[in-house]
């Protein structure tokens, strides 16, 4: 399994000029946790999460705050190749201690984002077709 066959495609993204406001909307509206920070329409150069919002803009506490910008607070970028096995994805996820990935192509453009979430319901489901295994196994003795 590799990391493109296991993200989700839909990404929603924003601009390093957005305000911080209008991503906290987006995010609220969306329902997801994060926004890819993009240029040129599809190369990601950050992330920004809902912890992003909450630590550098709201516990400013300061009306200057709310004008912030996503390109002021984002999140150093770490992506991961479509190609890559979800494997190597895991293991960047757990050293590097982040719980969302943005998955590139080998041209740098944007292609989907890959959760822990999304790796740990991977990994029950594998565990859960192995469990199988061993059950029909046991039976059949």
């Amino acid at each position: 399994m590799t990391a493109g066959e296991l993200c989700i495609r839909r990404v929603i993204t924003a601009d390093r000029d957005e305000t911080v406001v209008d991503a906290a909307r987006r995010l609220a509206e969306e329902n997801v946790g994060d926004l890819v920070v993009v240029e040129d329409g599809a190369r990601p150069i950050g992330i920004v999460t809902d912890r992003d919002l909450v630590a550098s803009a709201l516990a400013c506490g300061t009306p200057e705050a709310l004008a912030l910008r996503v390109g002021e607070i984002m999140s150093e970028l770490v992506t991961a190749y479509e190609d890559d096995p979800v494997e190597t994805v895991l293991a960047v996820l757990r050293t590097r201690k982040i719980r969302r990935l943005p998955i590139i192509d080998r041209s740098g453009a944007l292609q989907g984002i890959l959760t822990l979430d999304d790796m740990v319901g991977w990994i029950r489901e594998q565990l859960d077709d192995a469990a199988a295994v061993i059950e029909r196994q046991t039976e059949a003795r």
